[in-house]
């Protein structure tokens, strides 16, 4: 029993940066993997970055390597995505999501948990 709840999206221009945040309540064994994934118009869920719960194990698409980060911070109950370096084609809905599973997945089906996104919208 796990809920999700993301923020921080909104419009930033190419170039920019932007913080997006996942509020996480519910049974913290069931999110010991947590995720960001993104939806873009008329294009599959795709992933974008995982982190395990100690934090020492990450996993980037290589779309976003090197600028995008994922931290988390289980005191608050928080997962993190700061975005650098934005570009147009990092427009799209952004999701969290969470596994109890100890394997950082990169396939939207191998998780258990989504909150329901947030808008990200990048100008040229």
């Amino acid at each position: 029993q796990v809920q999700l709840v993301e923020s921080g999206g909104g419009l930033v221009q190419a170039g920019g940066s932007l913080r997006l945040s996942c509020t996480a309540s519910g049974r913290s064994s069931s999110r010991q993997v947590m995720a960001w994934f993104r939806q873009a118009p008329d294009k599959e869920r795709e992933f974008v970055a995982a982190v395990n719960w100690s934090g020492g194990r990450t996993k980037y698409a290589d779309s976003v390597k090197g600028r995008f980060t994922i931290s988390r911070d289980n005191a608050k109950n928080a997962l993190y995505l700061q975005m650098n370096s934005v570009n147009p084609d990092d427009t799209a809905i952004y999701y969290c999501a969470a596994r109890a599973n100890y394997n950082l997945e990169i396939v939207p089906s191998q998780y258990d948990y989504w909150g329901q996104g947030t808008q990200v919208t990048v100008s040229s």
